[in-house]
């Protein structure tokens, strides 16, 4: 290999691609292999993760439990930035990248590693987010990125390389899907999911049942939120941790939270994900109806832009960014009265507001009202239409002294 490393810390999961990486990293760079676990809600997955990675070659495992700060540092921002990218994805993978790179680069610095390494592929995303981390946190690390380097093309051969060296996985040439589950949602990608035209099995879904199956009694959930941040569910505060995971049970059970979404990577292609946010999209529904009362219209209109280039930013792995931290700053300032409770209505998939209360509402029911009431004038909006419409006016005039008529044409349609 072109560079020299002694010791190298890999951001381990235990799936298909970090198991072999570390039997690979040995072979081919004679490196010590420390494997970072950061649990971030994956629950069973971290079972018996520390064995295997010391049994196939492993100096040392390291599982660290990062689920308060994914939480609170990565995924309530997002929300509070109303983050969506392309319309449908909620981010899970995308934010979680930035938290593992930052905790496995101060592991590297702990245990006095020169490089750190990931199991992303040279075709998505995730490479680009670890990356931009590590560069952004220590420059001074070598990165390894096999996936980059090895002879291994695909993940049928990634399977037959494990198996040759008697490394366990639990992926094999019939369920070929990749996923990634965190506390905010699992995706799926691979196989037959590669086909747009392909309609997902229902044994695709983990997280949540399909709207079908889901109960035929709607149900009703409650939050609450503080500044933007999400504090209670049916009354009760068990902490951010525990509201989303309450979220997921309840969301999941109404079969609520699934995308199917063909989106445009960072790198130039189009994939196809699949993924499962019950409690995120949940949480995401009532930040935006809270929203809806408590800020006024200049700025939800604007947050709306700085949403979508919020997500964008997110999305591409520029989370350790200026303008990342500069968006934070305003989305904050927006955040500061939206206080208040949504109730939601759950059934079969949709989600239907039941109702919103917050104490800085801007909502007045006596202007808003059809009655008759004391504040608004409606003879004054004569005046207000007329100025509104006058250039409107001024050009139809124009076009009238000319000889063009009025600007109205019949659209017509192609015939089929």
């Amino acid at each position: 290999m072109s560079i020299k490393v002694n010791k190298v810390v890999l951001a381990y999961s235990g799936g298909l691609d970090t198991s072999i990486i570390i039997p690979w990293l040995k072979e081919n760079y004679s490196a010590e292999v420390v494997a970072f676990a950061a649990d971030v809600g994956q629950g069973s997955e971290l079972e018996g993760l520390k064995e295997k990675a010391i049994r196939t070659g492993a100096c040392k495992c390291i599982i660290d439990d990062l689920r308060e700060e994914f939480t609170c540092e990565f995924a309530l921002p997002s929300l509070r930035a109303g983050a969506v990218y392309e319309r449908k994805y909620l981010l899970g993978t995308s934010f979680a990248r930035p938290l593992i790179a930052r905790r496995q680069v101060e592991i590297a610095e702990q245990e006095g590693a020169d490089a750190v390494a990931h199991g992303c592929t040279g075709k998505g995303n995730d490479q680009v987010r670890f990356e931009l981390a590590y560069k952004a946190l220590n420059p001074k690390l070598k990165i390894i990125a096999p996936w980059r380097e090895w002879e291994i093309k695909s993940r049928e051969d990634a399977i037959d390389y494990a198996r040759e060296r008697t490394v366990p996985v639990a992926a094999t040439k019939e369920k070929i899907y990749s996923e990634d589950r965190n506390l905010w949602h699992l995706s799926h990608e691979g196989g037959s999911l590669e086909d747009p035209w392909s309609e997902p099995d229902e044994n695709v879904y983990v997280l949540t049942v399909s709207p079908e199956k889901a109960p035929d009694k709607p149900q009703y959930v409650e939050i609450e939120f503080d500044g933007g941040n999400p504090v209670a569910v049916d009354g009760t505060k068990p902490g951010p941790v525990k509201i989303v995971e309450m979220l997921n049970q309840i969301g999941g059970t109404h079969g609520i939270g699934r995308v199917d979404l063909v989106e445009n990577r960072l790198v130039g292609m189009k994939s196809r994900g699949v993924y499962e946010t019950p409690g995120g999209t949940l949480l995401l529904a009532a930040h935006r109806e809270l929203e809806s009362l408590t800020l006024d219209k200049e700025t939800l209109h604007y947050k709306d832009i700085v949403s979508s280039k919020y997500a964008e930013l997110v999305y591409n792995g520029q989370w350790f960014t200026p303008l990342r931290y500069a968006l934070d700053a305003f989305i904050d300032s927006t955040q500061t009265r939206v206080t208040g409770k949504v109730r939601l209505k759950l059934y079969k998939g949709n989600i239907i507001n039941a109702g919103i209360q917050a104490p800085h509402s801007l909502y007045r029911e006596d202007l808003a009202t059809f009655a008759e009431d004391d504040i608004y004038n409606q003879r004054e909006a004569e005046g207000f239409i007329n100025l509104f419409g006058l250039p409107s006016k001024v050009e139809a005039l124009l076009d009238s002294s000319e000889g063009y008529g009025t600007k109205y044409r019949e659209r017509k349609y192609k015939k089929q």
